[in-house]
Order: C-alpha cells, then structure tokens, then sequence
C-alpha cells in the first residue's frame, strides 16, 4: 500500500540529540574526550572573563564549535552558524538544544578572538596531548616543516617606502618585471608574510612556514610552531622543537635532506640526539651522515616512518583548511595551526583504538 505524501506545519519530538546520534558515530569519543580536555581546562578560561555583565557564548562551546569547522572543512564561519541551526548532530556536539537559538556569525568570530591566543591553544594542545600519553613514544621523532599560503595577494606586495595603505593593494598594478624582495618589499595585507617558494622551479607566494614534531609510533604531533618563510627556518624550528624532548637517554630525529647540514647534525649529537635524516649526497661535501649512523637498522626504520608527518601534513591543509590560511599575523595563525593540530590528535586517537584490534 501506497504511503501518503503529508505534510506537517509543525513538528514534536520525543527525541533528543543524544538520543539521535548512533552509539558509534565518530564523534562520539571526541565530545568525550574534549569534554575531558574542557573541564581541565575551566578555571583557565574562567580568568579571561569578567564576573558583572551580559553572558557572552561560553568558550566550551565556541572551542566545540570550532573543533566542528575543522572536522567538516566548512570554510567559514557564516557557513558553521547555518549548519548549527539545521544540523543535529553539530547541536549534540556543541552542547546546544534542538530548538536553542544559534548564535550571529558576527557575534560568533567576537567571541572568537578573545580566545585567539597562542597560551589557550597551548594549553588545549598539551591536554589533549596528555589524553595520548600512552599511545606516545619518548625516544623516537620526526621534524618536517611545510608552506602555509598567506591571506594576501601579490598585488599587496609593495616596496616598503611606497608610503601608499592597506587599501591600495587592491588598486590595479602591473608588478612584472619589477624585481621584488622580502628586503624592499611588505605586503600590505598581512606585513608578517614573507615572499617564499618552497622548492626550485615552483611559484613563489606571500607565505609562513608552519613545522612539526612527531613522534614515530603512531604519528601523533608533540610540537607545533609557525615562523616567518625563510630559508634556515626549518631546520632553526627542528632545533627549537627537539631540544625540548633531549634528556639524558639518546633520542632519534628523521628528517628529509633539508636538515642534512653539518651545524645542526653536529648540535644535534651534542645534546643526544641521533640525527636519523636523510643524506643529501647532492651536496658539496658530501652528507653529514656517514655509516656510523646509516647501518644501523633505526635509521632505516626512521626513514620509513617519516611518512607519517606527511600524512600529518596532509590532514592539517585539506581536511583542516590550513592550504591558503584564513587569518593574518603570524601569532594569529600560530595559533590556528597549533588548534588544527590538536584536532589531528583528536582525529588519530579516537581511531587508535579500532586500529590496534583490526
């Protein structure tokens, strides 16, 4: 028998958003965990608000909610509010009642920048990092670093004593031919990027450098740090990042042939570290890595892990927006980079899991 095609003007449900999202959803043991990481994380947040005033969208929700943009790639947050309106597994999520009012976007990203700042980022990073504890190794890491494309356009690329504003980088202008340098030149709509191309023969972009530290057990990031796109900052954020992790017991460091220079592999082995990177024998001079390391069964083994931070990479720029960055200054988008990657741990720890019964 044929259904009938009726039409409701209005709706009752007995139901509630927990009661709707499947046992085994995804995002299950993410809300748990994040709620984990929230409760830490009150009394700190606590202090960035005043106690007399108006109630402004508690942070726990914000941070939920921003955690939802990353995970579903939605490019902006006008966009995040209409999902939340309609979407009833993002109101589960966020802590918010089927028929609660969503919040406007403008209010929203307000809200947002007060907590736009590296030290609550830090603090949710390494909370959440204290969730991965047992999953953590502590002897053996891997440094990569990848180009970040700034939110600016070439055309905002100006000679710093141009005297012209911000606005006009907007104007038309033909810069071709013009020889331009990070030494002359500012954009105008982010100072802090820097002209940069990644590799030889590929395009130059007004960019930041945005590194990682992983460790090799399971890919979990332990360290991230953005800096302005020059040509040492690589290896100068490999050396920042690892001799946090250098203690008494020798640790190992993979890395592509970029960090392959006698400096850093010398400084490196001072404070313990085996540098397990690869050998750059293009060079003049030869590789900083001899036999003494290369025919031990570690270095090829770290060499085979070293995937991974790509994979990291990867995850953080397509499914975290993190290709062409929304934000401008380089503490701005430290901070987004450092969110995205607390996110990614979220991501691997809530399939680690099901990885090791598979």
């Amino acid at each position: 028998m044929r259904g009938e095609d009726s039409k409701q003007e209005a709706m009752f449900s007995y139901l509630s958003p927990e009661q709707r999202v499947p046992a085994e959803h995804p995002l299950r043991p993410i809300r748990t965990m994040v709620d984990t990481v929230l409760e830490e994380m009150s009394p700190r947040l606590a202090r960035l608000y005043s106690d007399v005033g108006r109630p402004s969208i508690a942070p726990e929700r914000l941070l939920r909610a921003l955690l939802l943009e990353i995970f579903y790639s939605v490019r902006s947050e006008r966009l995040l509010m209409e999902q939340l309106d309609y979407n009833l597994l993002f109101r589960w999520f966020v802590g918010l009642a089927m028929d609660e009012k969503v919040w406007d976007h403008s209010v929203f990203s307000q809200n947002r920048q007060r907590l736009l700042n590296e030290e609550i980022a830090e603090a949710f990073f390494q909370r959440v990092l204290g969730l991965a504890k047992p999953y953590l190794s502590d002897e053996h890491f891997t440094v990569d670093g990848t180009l970040i494309e700034a939110w600016a356009s070439h055309k905002s690329f100006r000679r710093k004593d141009d005297g012209a504003g911000p606005s006009a980088g907007n104007r038309q202008r033909d810069f071709h031919g013009e020889k331009r340098s990070n030494k002359t030149h500012q954009s105008t709509t982010d100072p802090d990027a820097r002209l940069y191309k990644k590799s030889t023969g590929s395009e130059a972009k007004l960019a930041y450098l945005g590194h990682l530290l992983t460790e090799n057990r399971h890919g979990l990031v332990v360290k991230t740090k953005v800096t302005l796109a020059t040509g040492t900052a690589e290896r100068e954020a490999a050396w920042r990042m690892i001799k946090t992790k250098a203690g008494p017991r020798r640790i190992t460091l993979g890395g592509d042939k970029n960090f392959d220079t006698r400096d850093l592999v010398a400084k490196l082995r001072k404070i313990g570290v085996t540098p397990h990177v690869a050998q750059n024998l293009t060079r003049r001079g030869g590789s900083a890595i001899d036999a003494r390391t290369t025919r031990h069964p570690g270095y090829a083994a770290s060499q085979q892990k070293r995937k991974r931070i790509e994979q990291s990479f990867g995850w953080m720029k397509i499914i975290g927006l993190l290709k062409k960055v929304k934000l401008r200054g380089r503490e701005k988008v430290g901070w987004l980079f450092r969110f995205v990657g607390a996110a990614y741990n979220l991501y691997r720890l809530s399939r680690l899991p099901a990885e090791a019964t598979a």
